[in-house]
């Protein structure tokens, strides 16, 4: 188990203390506010995303904008509809979205957000507004951890394999039913390798999730023999506790994680209390 790449050192942080909530991944930030964020406080908090992957910061009521506008240091925004509405500005401030007694959370898979995309967003930042008074949590997962542990052998195996991610095998697919053939056809399957390095780091992670992913495909694009139960066996990864920590939502909570890095799981043990967070991504590219 190691937490940062064989040749990263860990940073001496001036602008807020860290407290790790996991082994590998997930660290808890006190001493700072998110709603004055200047350039050498980003600084920090981009090296801290990096080596930690999820950050946990409390009692920040920051409003909508100032969410937006710290999402977008990491990049220009992205929401969550699939086909993005034309003719519309460009995204500056975070979006609430509720789950209550009639919209049911769909999150409760273990799953990275938008790999079914060329570029994937890079990271996601979520306020707790409302909660319930117990259930709700998030859990994360640390798939660079993940791939570590792979059989060397399995490893060898899987450094020439890519991936296929299809957003309508998962929730979306009940979401856009009766559009999905159009839509199928303007956002195509994507694939990345099943060995990702990440983008920043070089690390590679164990790039697959059951939310999204198809089949696993050899260097000439064809399915390989066996994929389903590999893929089974290589999705599953992300259920080892070993590689998790666990989010317990309060008001005012905001989390931060590195998409290129973790997958994430919403608990949904909370039906019909209403549960409202505000959410803002920064695209990939």
């Amino acid at each position: 188990m190691r937490r940062l790449p064989d040749d990263w050192e860990s940073a001496q942080f001036q602008r807020f203390e860290v407290s790790p909530v996991a082994p590998t991944i997930g660290a808890e930030l006190s001493g700072l506010s998110l709603g004055d964020v200047d350039d050498e406080l980003f600084a920090e908090l981009d090296r801290a995303l990096l080596e930690w992957k999820v950050l946990i910061v409390r009692d920040q009521p920051i409003d909508t904008a100032a969410q937006g506008a710290l999402a977008l240091r990491w990049g220009p925004l992205t929401d969550d509809q699939l086909i993005p509405n034309p003719g519309t500005a460009a995204q500056t401030d975070a979006i609430t979205f509720e789950r209550n007694d009639t919209v049911v959370g769909l999150e409760n898979m273990w799953h990275t957000d938008g790999t079914f995309r060329t570029h994937p967003p890079v990271c996601t930042i979520l306020r707790a507004i409302e909660i319930p008074a117990v259930g709700g949590d998030t859990l994360f997962a640390d798939m660079a951890a993940a791939w570590d542990n792979l059989d060397p052998d399995l490893r060898d195996r899987l450094t020439s394999l890519s991936a296929r991610h299809d957003w309508s095998i998962g929730a979306y697919a009940d979401k856009y039913g009766d559009d999905l053939d159009e839509l199928r056809a303007e956002v195509p399957p994507a694939v990345h390798p099943v060995a990702r390095p990440h983008p920043r780091t070089g690390r590679l992670t164990l790039f697959v999730n059951a939310g999204f992913t198809t089949d696993l495909v050899g260097p000439d694009g064809s399915p390989i023999d066996g994929s389903d139960e590999l893929l089974n066996l290589l999705c599953r990864q992300a259920e080892i506790p070993e590689y998790h920590c666990r989010v317990r939502w309060t008001p005012d909570t905001v989390v931060i994680w590195d998409n290129q890095a973790v997958q994430h799981y919403g608990v949904n043990d909370y039906h019909p209390t209403r549960r409202l967070m505000a959410r803002a991504s920064a695209a990939g590219g």
